[in-house]
């Protein structure tokens, strides 16, 4: 009996791709076997140096003009074809990208490179989130050419039909430009208030967590995995949210995930529902459990990309998950890059060494190094025996049926002229457009005298003092006057706080630290309420302290990636605001500070609970002047 499925002779319609250039159709080059079928046939024909390369994902960046990059980027560590023809690598995460037509230029540039490899195994490029506002090259990118959406947190504030369109429209994006694998979403319950990483989750509700998974998973991979598909990684696996303190595990500081109110297993719900639903891929985070029991048994105190109770013994074999596991990125090595370092996440194991490390990422039972390129390490291991071939091939069998199922075998090329038409079309924009001025929850609306004040007519004679937001943009509230004494109605912008920090690398992306307002911002703020009636929007990328801004702002809303225009929308009641908080409002830092990191909207007496949205006035907009 042959050791691999042998194909069946070529009909004369047959299209295939001789990917190994031998002039016959191989197994793995056959379109009508199964992934398994083809991925067993192509796993006997791989050298140990291909196999390598696959339990790789790195980060890469495009060059101009959608060329390839051939010198080292701010972030990716070699040259382009080094890493495609050199180490074997097909897995990448990609950074910037420009116009659309150059995206796809580049990603089929990068799949005729890698079909110059011994096997032609295309490449699976994947990014982080892309279509919403906030720029971190650690966590996500603003959408540039893509149409523009609220963050996680505002599509969580809005219905499962909203989520689900934006990941269908976000798929037709990414297939358009190659894109075949997100790196999302994530699924981490927003337990603790001052966790930095809260803006691309779903919020603090399993349930609310759960239902959201399951509409952005149909979007985006469809009823099953195929051509027309962009794999999911859900992350972070078990659960990123309790952080001690909500410092994050990014960073040496936020290396430790605490339990004290003994909610772990609360946290695994979202994972359970992205499992039942067939997500491709899982990645764990790179927090250590501290004080962590299950079953009467400790759970070793490790970062969970190393830890083998929580990838082999919890995911693969308790949730019976066998899909992709991909770890966090640079666990091994640390990152150095614009002039700052990153040390490596291998919290709780930082005494091993490189080798030692990826042995025991592999023990764990990750598929693949996120961040990381250090392929001729691993074969040394294997040569030396200690790594087996069998191990390499366990995870190579994994990767390489995700790409079967996804087409890319068959046709990884994109229509460049179409990346134009599709990324960012009108009705693209409009959608998103329209989700970020419904996203906008509104906290309170109580005018001077009492009554709503929203919404606001828009009006030729009104003074309009603003502040960060678009003074042309304001102007359908009214005349734009540089001084509140001269105002009308004052409309103003502000961020939720944090504490600027800068010493790492990507540290000063991070939101982190306090939730509470500098007393001077709110003196400020209150000496303007005191002259003309104050509508505060506040962005919230993780909670705010609005306790001192409630008594004297007129109207309070909150918003999750919205721009200056669509929130005048919303103001002026063009679109009805129906955004509900994902999150709850706590009253103070004191009330943080009682409250335990891994439970959910647990702060005492909050100002709003999960879930609050203000009544939205129904009577017709009146000036403002009347109010006044």
């Amino acid at each position: 009996m042959p050791a691999h499925p042998t194909a069946p002779p070529a009909s004369v319609d047959l299209v295939w791709r001789d990917l190994n250039g031998n002039g016959r159709l191989d197994p793995y080059e056959d379109p009508r076997l199964t992934p398994e079928e083809r991925t067993a046939d192509l796993l006997t024909r791989l050298s140990l140096e291909e196999k390598a390369g696959l339990l790789f994902h790195t980060v890469i960046e495009a060059g101009p003009d959608g060329t390839l990059l051939e010198t080292p980027g701010a972030l990716s560590k070699s040259p382009t074809s080094t890493v495609v023809l050199g180490k074997h690598l097909n897995h990448f995460n990609v950074h910037a990208l420009g116009r659309a037509r150059d995206a796809a230029r580049w990603a089929n540039a990068l799949q005729r490179l890698a079909a110059q490899t011994p096997h032609g195994i295309p490449v699976t490029i994947s990014t982080d989130p892309r279509h919403g506002f906030f720029e971190n090259e650690g966590t996500s990118f603003a959408a540039g050419s893509f149409s523009q959406w609220p963050e996680p947190l505002g599509l969580a504030a809005l219905s499962d039909d909203d989520i689900r369109e934006f990941a269908d429209i976000a798929r037709r994006e990414y297939l358009a430009v190659g894109i075949r694998m997100a790196l999302h979403p994530q699924i981490d319950l927003a337990t603790e208030p001052r966790w930095g990483r809260q803006l691309h989750t779903f919020g603090s509700d399993p349930e609310r967590t759960s239902r959201a998974l399951i509409a952005y998973l149909e979007g985006f991979q469809g009823a099953s995995l195929g051509s027309g598909s962009v794999a999911c990684v859900a992350k972070h696996f078990p659960g990123a949210g309790p952080q001690e303190d909500g410092e994050d595990a990014h960073f040496p500081y936020g290396r430790e995930q605490v339990y004290p109110g003994g909610a772990f297993e609360l946290h695994l719900e979202p994972f359970r529902a992205a499992i039942t639903a067939g997500v491709a891929g899982m990645m764990p985070y790179y927090g250590m459990p501290i004080g962590l029991e299950r079953d009467g048994l400790p759970i070793e105190e490790v970062g969970f990309g190393y830890n083998r109770q929580i990838v082999t013994g919890l995911l693969r074999e308790e949730l019976g998950f066998d899909g992709v596991v991909v770890t966090d990125w640079e666990l091994v090595n640390d990152n150095v890059a614009q002039g700052q370092v990153l040390p490596a996440k291998a919290w709780g194991v930082e005494h091993l060494d490189p080798a030692e490390r990826l042995v025991a990422v592999l023990d764990a039972g990750c598929d693949q190094f996120g961040g990381e390129e250090c392929v001729d390490l691993l074969i040394v291991l294997v040569r030396a025996g200690r790594v087996s071939e069998a191990r390499i091939d366990e995870s190579a069998r994994r990767v390489l049926e995700l790409k079967f199922r996804l087409g890319l075998f068959d046709d990884p090329f994109v229509d460049e002229d179409a990346a134009e038409d599709v990324v960012g079309r009108p009705e693209h924009r409009a959608a998103g457009f329209r989700a970020q001025a419904q996203a906008v929850t509104i906290l309170k609306d109580s005018g001077p005298d009492g009554d709503p004040l929203l919404p606001i007519a828009r009006s030729d004679d009104r003074r309009v003092y603003v502040e960060g937001i678009d003074p042309v943009v304001s102007g359908a509230l009214g005349v734009v006057v540089d001084r509140p004494e001269e105002a009308d109605l004052a409309v103003v912008r502000i961020a939720a706080p944090f504490d600027p920090r800068d010493d790492l690398l990507f540290e000063s992306r991070f939101r982190q630290g306090s939730l509470e307002f500098r007393p001077g911002l709110v003196a400020r703020l209150s000496s303007i309420a005191a002259r003309v009636p104050l509508v505060l929007d506040v962005a919230l990328d993780r909670p705010a302290i609005l306790t001192p801004l409630l008594p004297f702002s007129s109207v309070v809303v909150a918003t999750f990636g919205t721009s200056d225009a669509a929130l005048i929308e919303t103001l002026t009641g063009g679109v009805v605001a129906r955004g509900r908080l994902p999150f709850e409002i706590p009253r103070s830092m004191d009330a943080v500070r009682r409250s335990h990191e891994d439970v959910p909207n647990d702060t005492a007496d909050p100002v709003f609970p999960v879930g609050f949205a203000h009544p939205v006035a129904v009577e017709p907009a009146r000036p403002a002047a009347a109010a006044h």
